[in-house]
Parts: C-alpha cells; structure tokens; sequence
C-alpha cells in the first residue's frame, strides 16, 4: 500500500468515524468537496498544510493519517 493509500483509508476513516459527509469536512478545511473524493480515492496528493488541516479537524496527530 502506498502512503498516498494509508492516507486516503484513514482521511476515510477518521470522517466516517464522526458520522461527517465529504462536504462536512471540506468546509471545515476550506477546501472543495472534490478535493475530499480525490483524497480519499488516493488520485490527489496531500500537501502538508492540507495535512495538518486534516489533523486539526480530526484532533489526531498528523501521524495518525500516516499510519
């Protein structure tokens, strides 16, 4: 599994954990919905400012989307 996968599976994860749509967490981002499906399909890279957003919506570590 590549990192890009790890990531797209926990993002997944970590949103349906909170019951929140794609549109939920985009808009807690300040990022299009899209952007989400692509992140989660694993067609779109991360940035690390993205990844951080990401962290802080979920309250995890940064490292728990990595892992």
């Amino acid at each position: 599994m590549t990192l890009g996968e790890r990531v797209a599976r926990n993002v997944k994860r970590q949103r349906l954990a909170r019951g929140w749509s794609q549109r939920d967490l985009a808009n807690r981002i300040g990022v299009h919905r899209v952007y989400i499906t692509q992140i989660e399909g694993a067609t779109r890279g991360v940035s690390l400012e993205v990844l951080e957003q990401l962290a802080k919506a979920f309250r995890v570590k940064a490292s728990t989307l990595l892992d």
